[in-house]
């Protein structure tokens, strides 16, 4: 077995949505995409007052990826033109298949509105190929107790289990393309050690804290995107300090990406559909 590799690392950049402060590290300045993962947007941390406005995301369409949200502080609304609608809590995570078209609104609830308090949230997208852009729209909520919590390194690693196996357990999700997703909270002098990654892309952001990614020897710290070279099968991970990361790994899709706005598709002329279907109806009802 042979061990990945740290290519280079991508800090997050500040890009600000109204009040709610925002970091993005990818797309970035030297990484458009980790094949599938997309796009990771890292809202706060900051702390809302009472009676605030709350999110800013309100009714918007999507087709031709998925997005995870992982709710690290506070909570979130989520309500959509399929019928699905939830208010998920830190801890927990949504998972949406757009596929074909969906309309979603992601908002504050009424208490956090009337109440404020703190706020710290990802989303991540990840493509599907060409032949499941155009899936049934689908949605998973899932709190703080839905996910799999399993206990490594005696303790000192805690990996959430969200989508894939984990030594015999499954996450909840079913992802279509075979994606696993984990969080990983993390006490300094924990490690984790990942096999078979072969052939695998493999996500791995640092959202709080400080980390070592193999034998790597410039720390991780938070806020940034590690890219690794695509070679080897197997990842090793070292806290420095308490920590929290996604990391994910999947197959590579290997198509052109065409993205505007909301939409992302292969093809220019896939594009200008989707905005004619939208502007059409054709993605069903619109949200109020």
């Amino acid at each position: 077995m042979s061990a990945r590799s740290v290519h280079r690392l991508h800090p997050a950049m500040r890009d600000d949505i109204g009040d709610l402060v925002t970091q993005r590290p990818l797309p970035g300045r030297h990484v458009e995409q980790v094949d599938p993962f997309l796009f990771l947007n890292h809202h706060g941390p900051q702390t809302y007052p009472p009676h605030n406005r709350g999110l800013p995301f309100g009714p918007h369409p999507h087709r031709g990826f998925e997005t995870v949200t992982f709710i690290l502080e506070g909570m979130l609304a989520h309500r959509d033109n399929a019928g699905h609608e939830s208010i998920i809590h830190a801890g927990g995570v949504q998972w949406m298949t757009a596929g074909r078209g969906i309309v979603h609104a992601e908002v504050s609830p009424r208490d956090f509105l009337e109440q404020g308090g703190p706020i710290e949230i990802l989303q991540l997208w990840v493509n599907l190929p060409s032949r499941l852009k155009m899936s049934e729209p689908a949605y998973t909520g899932l709190q703080r107790e839905d996910i799999p919590a399993l206990s490594l390194d005696g303790g000192k690693v805690e990996l959430d289990l969200i989508a894939g196996q984990w030594e015999g357990r499954q996450g909840p999700v079913q992802s279509l393309t075979g994606v696993f997703m984990s969080t990983l909270r993390m006490q300094p002098g924990g490690s984790l050690r990942v096999t078979g990654l072969e052939g695998r892309s493999v996500f791995l952001y640092v959202a709080r804290g400080v980390v070592q990614v193999g034998n790597h020897d410039d720390l991780v710290s938070q806020m940034h995107l590690v890219e690794l070279d695509d070679s080897g099968d197997t990842l090793e991970i070292h806290a420095r300090q308490d920590a929290l990361l996604v990391f994910g790994h999947a197959d590579p899709i290997r198509e052109p990406v065409v993205s505007h706005g909301p939409f992302v598709m292969t093809t220019r002329e896939e594009i200008a559909q989707a905005i004619s279907d939208y502007q059409a109806g054709r993605f069903g009802s619109t949200l109020g």
